[in-house]
């Protein structure tokens, strides 16, 4: 049965076409697996590499894939349904395969891992421009381009050449070789496989061979940043805070809360990020620089509890290194971080019920939860007060008014009063 590539489309007579997936489940326990069974036919629907929509399944489940394209197996580790994996993959296309101008199914992608770019060219609307390669499927896509990429194309060429070359030797004479040398060679600048040579026989000022050294570099970085995620936990973290070092260093770090959020989110160490913070921004003038820097660490910590735990471990650590300052004023400053909405109730509860040596000895742990215990104390009984007085609130609301017939004898008889002052007036007057 086949269903229709965009099924945001609902016309039975729309023209692109796809084979409804069909999975199979296989294996038992730690070695279950789901068998993608026609994957190539609908790869093929799609002109795209089979092994691209298996490998979108893998980023988007978290699981391990595997290709055997000789035997046309394609398989996702784990238990996972059919219409599951089919509106997984209208993500894909969505994201892979249509058109951002008109929609439509018809288009190619050119890859180029020397500049880690991936561009899209649309066959029915001539559309061109570029993906977002912040998604993990881009990474291997730019290691494993398409047949029909650009990347390849100027070697294919040179093979071809080499190829037609051979034939015309071994079936033309020496004047026909010549004169089919001069037919290849011609087109060589056409094609523009020299153009690099061109361009640095043209210009070769100064201003030309910096821009030249900075697109090197340029690609030299794109290359690097898309192997990050592959890296263990430990060089990423260390990538980051490199990142912020280098943004503290030149100055720029009063206005790079964003990009410093956006890097350790393509580094996938959120969480981990007011640990690096702390350690680079805070020192033995933590308060001040608490409200300084207080966007950067909500950007991060804000209803995020382990991004919390982190900064109070990076809080442990500045404590550690500026000791004589910081010990004593340890309540004041989680008091700061508290007002700051940098860390909520249940997560400085949560610190202080348990000393933890993972940032400082245990000795020095033992300290700072010391000097803790009165604003850990006070919190409590702030908190306390306040689930009272919500309490009252509620029993107030839940008071009824009961009217009874003495209330009402009473209204009547509170008039009387000021008749009696009128008499006694009268009196008086009299």
């Amino acid at each position: 049965m086949s269903v229709n590539v965009n099924r945001s489309v609902s016309d039975q007579f729309y023209r692109y076409k796809m084979p409804r997936l069909i999975a199979k489940v296989e294996g038992k326990g730690n070695g279950i697996k789901t068998v993608i069974v026609n994957m190539v036919d609908v790869a093929k629907a799609l002109n795209r590499p089979p092994t691209y929509p298996t490998k979108f399944f893998g980023c988007e489940l978290g699981a391990q894939t595997q290709f055997d394209t000789k035997n046309d197996r394609y398989i996702v580790n784990g238990s996972h349904e059919a219409n599951k994996l089919q509106d997984m993959l209208d993500g894909f296309i969505r994201k892979f395969v249509l058109c951002t101008e008109c929609d439509n199914p018809e288009t190619d992608l050119n890859v180029n891992p020397k500049k880690q770019t991936i561009g899209t060219a649309c066959k029915a609307c001539g559309y061109r421009g570029m993906l977002d390669t912040r998604h993990k499927l881009c990474t291997f896509i730019l290691k494993n381009p398409p047949e029909n990429a650009d990347c390849g194309s100027a070697t294919a060429k040179k093979e071809k050449e080499k190829k037609n070359r051979k034939k015309d030797k071994e079936n033309g004479s020496g004047s026909g070789d010549s004169g089919n040398q001069e037919n290849f060679d011609a087109p060589k600048a056409v094609d523009g496989e020299d153009d690099d040579d061109e361009d640095w026989a043209e210009e070769t000022t100064e201003e030309a061979q910096r821009r030249r050294m900075e697109e090197i570099s340029d690609h030299a970085k794109n290359l690097t940043l898309s192997e990050d995620l592959e890296k263990p936990l430990e060089e990423r973290v260390n990538l980051f805070y490199n990142f912020v070092k280098q943004r503290k260093d030149s100055g720029t770090i009063d206005a790079a809360d964003k990009d410093i959020l956006a890097e350790a989110e393509r580094l996938d160490v959120k969480a981990m990020g007011p640990l690096i913070l702390s350690e680079l921004l805070f020192d033995e003038n933590i308060r001040d620089q608490i409200k300084k820097y207080k966007r950067h660490f909500l950007r991060f910590c804000h209803n995020n509890k382990k991004a919390q735990k982190y900064l109070m471990g990076g809080f442990e650590c500045v404590v550690k290194l500026h000791q004589v300052q910081l010990l004593s004023r340890v309540p004041i400053i989680l008091k700061d971080l508290y007002d700051a909405d940098l860390l909520e109730e249940d997560v400085i509860f949560a610190w202080a019920e348990k000393v933890s040596k993972k940032y400082v000895s245990k000795e020095l742990a033992k300290e700072i939860h010391a000097k803790a215990a009165p604003f850990v104390k006070w919190l409590k009984e702030a908190e306390e007060e306040s689930e009272g007085s919500e309490e009252e609130e509620e029993e107030d609301e839940n008071v009824e008014v009961v009217y009874s017939s003495s209330a009402r004898e009473l209204e009547t008889v509170k008039p009387e009063k000021p008749e009696k002052e009128e008499d006694d007036i009268d009196i008086d007057a009299i």
